[in-house]
């Protein structure tokens, strides 16, 4: 993470707080303040109760992922799909973690409270830890998996974490739990940036998800062993909590603000009993803004690559997918080849992505996919409500959802009819690109 927060300094991508800032709402704010101002990341450098600097919004930018990727001229869909295929066929399988020997001497232990205690939200039950990456092994095929879960402090011995349902680490948890088991995991706080995309990613039960980021960041990302557990960890993740998961045990955590931005209500859930704190030295703390940029795009962008990945192996035409604003709406760009072809392809759509694609619409290639106003306007002057919506009732959705809140889809055809494509064509303003204002505005 360091030579990544290093590289949007030397780009003009990092701001820096340098006055004391409160870890207690006043933190969440100004960062609030700084996403509502444009894309930066910002480092605080002084946190009141830590010694640790923290760093927030390193992930809150579409530009800033293309590039960590390496997209190039292609979209973040295209090359991130490359990348993926290439890890799961086990392409450049040479390129796979190693252990360097005494790592851990360079690593200080401490304690969750020598961590800064960030509480974000007005009814927030304490502090939270939203950036951390479980690590954790299937407890039979011993593969790895990587995973976000928000975590509540209660003590430095005992975390309580939200395992929501049909999530890997989940099924981790219940598999130990059957065989009377506690399961071993640990928090990865500040790890390389490929880690941090895999963990967003929704990969296959069966792939090793460390060995995808180690391909993903195309060179062996170094392992050293836990000290109170049974696994290995990179090597320069900034912090690493130690620990394992109680059998049969939850105890309520809660209420937290969640990416909906609704606070989620107190739950029984699962019991992370806490066995030690390591940390880099001058470690660097991250801290995610539940439902910042930050949090959702990483996920928008796997849901759209996944969902670009399963309509463009069946039907052609389609350009880009994005979700846009919002982890809820799908929109997918296609270039029109028949009648009836953004039917088609939204019905694909809602097959292809049963949990996040609660709304989908489609839209021909001259509308800019990344500007919602300019996808709304093609919704507002092509999309007939009688006839190009598509309504599917009674379908759930988002898996936490014991309201039903979410369930029911819907499509919307958002395309110019094919036959009369030449009556659609957007009238344009000659040499608009080229104006500066600063010197039609100048004095001179």
């Amino acid at each position: 993470m360091r030579p990544f927060i290093d590289d949007l300094a030397r780009r003009g991508e990092l701001a820096v707080v340098r006055r004391p800032v409160d870890p207690r709402y006043q933190l969440a704010a100004v960062t609030k303040a700084l996403q509502k101002a444009g894309e930066q990341a910002v480092l605080f450098e002084t946190i009141e109760g830590s010694d640790l600097p923290v760093v927030s919004n390193l992930y809150g930018s579409h530009e800033r992922l293309c590039r960590l990727v390496g997209a190039g001229d292609r979209t973040f869909c295209q090359r991130w799909i490359e990348l993926t295929d290439a890890c799961l066929a086990g392409k450049d399988a040479d390129v796979l973690e190693q252990s360097p020997a005494s790592v851990n001497s360079e690593f200080r232990s401490g304690a969750l409270s020598d961590l800064p205690a960030i509480t974000y939200h007005a009814r927030d039950a304490g502090p939270y830890f939203t950036s951390a990456i479980f690590l954790a092994e299937e407890p039979e095929t011993k593969v790895r998996n990587l995973s976000f879960h928000r975590s509540m402090y209660v003590s430095d011995e005992e975390l309580r974490v939200r395992l929501a349902p049909r999530h890997h680490l989940t099924m981790y948890h219940e598999k130990a739990e059957k065989m009377g088991k506690p399961l071993e995991a640990a928090m990865l706080i500040g790890p390389p940036p490929q880690l941090f995309l895999t963990a967003a990613t929704p990969l296959p039960y069966d792939a090793d998800e460390v060995e995808v980021a180690a391909q993903l960041r195309g060179e062996p990302i170094e392992m050293r062993p836990c000290k109170h557990i049974d696994l290995k960890v990179p090597a320069n993740t900034e912090i690493v909590i130690e620990g394992r998961f109680l059998p049969n045990e939850r105890r309520p955590e809660g209420p937290f603000g969640e990416f909906m931005g609704y606070y989620v209500p107190v739950d029984n859930n699962a019991v992370f009993e806490v066995l030690g704190v390591t940390a880099r030295p001058n470690a660097v703390f991250h801290s995610i803004l539940c439902g910042s940029p930050e949090e959702v795009l990483t996920l928008e962008i796997t849901i759209a690559a996944n969902i670009f990945q399963r309509i463009n192996a069946i039907l052609p035409g389609i350009i880009d997918v994005i979700c846009l604003p919002f982890a809820f709406h799908a929109v997918v760009q296609i270039r029109q080849q028949y009648e009836g072809h953004a039917r088609q392809v939204l019905q694909a759509v809602l097959g292809a992505e049963p949990t996040w694609a609660k709304y989908v619409t489609v839209v021909d290639e001259d509308v800019d996919l990344y500007d919602f106003n300019d996808v709304f306007w093609a919704i507002l002057t092509r999309a007939r409500p009688d006839r190009d919506t598509i309504i599917v009732p009674e379908t759930p959705t988002f898996y936490r959802d014991p309201h039903k809140d979410h369930w029911g889809r819907m499509g919307i055809d958002a395309c110019v009819p094919f036959a009369r494509r030449a009556e659609f064509e957007r009238k344009r303003l000659v040499g608009a690109d080229e104006i500066n204002l600063e010197q039609w505005l100048s004095q001179a």
